[in-house]
């Protein structure tokens, strides 16, 4: 669990809020694959998606983290076809402090309701970074965008289920899901 932790804990610290890629650097899988660890936002968001379903538990556990990639890629190619959506980054911060919270106080929603929520916050993930894009590369650059956001729920998931199996690891988790809404809110004040 320590490991885990400490795994969490760096990644956090060395990575950047809102430090995007060039857009003309974009394209390519290994862009995508790289794209979601350069801003906070994203990786708290999506660790938390991944901590909320291992919290639930059952098969929240595969269907939170699929929703959220699912609708995640339905946001990035409408992004990249010239569909608007409004609210795009407020939504995106509201997600990280909702779905902090929802590991924070525990909230044990039934999966297709947790799953349908995160799917919506997906779709304003993948709008972002399909909008930043542009059409060249589109496909590798979602391939690679789509893995590392799997990666990273499955961290939120390791994460939790290792906590999980510590003593107190209830509320190692809420801690976790306390932390990620801060970060948020940190986010979005500009921190």
């Amino acid at each position: 669990m320590k490991r885990s932790l400490l795994s969490l804990v760096a990644l956090l610290a060395a990575t950047p809020a809102f430090a995007h890629l060039n857009p003309e650097e974009h394209g390519s899988f290994m862009a995508g694959l790289s794209h979601p660890v350069f801003g906070l936002d994203h990786i708290l968001a999506m660790i938390a998606v991944g901590l909320w379903a291992a919290f639930l538990g059952g098969r929240a556990i595969w269907a939170l983290p699929a929703a959220f990639v699912g609708a995640m890629i339905l946001g990035f190619f409408g992004a990249v076809g010239g569909l608007p959506l409004p609210f795009v980054e407020p939504m995106i911060l509201v997600s990280v402090f909702a779905v902090g919270l929802a590991v924070a106080f525990a909230l044990r929603l039934p999966v297709a309701a947790a799953a349908t929520l995160v799917g919506l916050f997906g779709v304003f993930h993948g709008h972002a970074h399909g909008g930043e894009l542009g059409s060249a590369g589109a496909l590798s650059f979602g391939i690679g965008f789509a893995l590392s956001t799997a990666l990273l729920h499955a961290l939120g998931v390791g994460a939790a289920l290792s906590a999980g199996r510590a003593m107190n690891g209830t509320h190692v988790i809420k801690g976790l899901g306390w932390a990620t809404a801060l970060g948020g809110l940190w986010v979005a004040v500009g921190g």
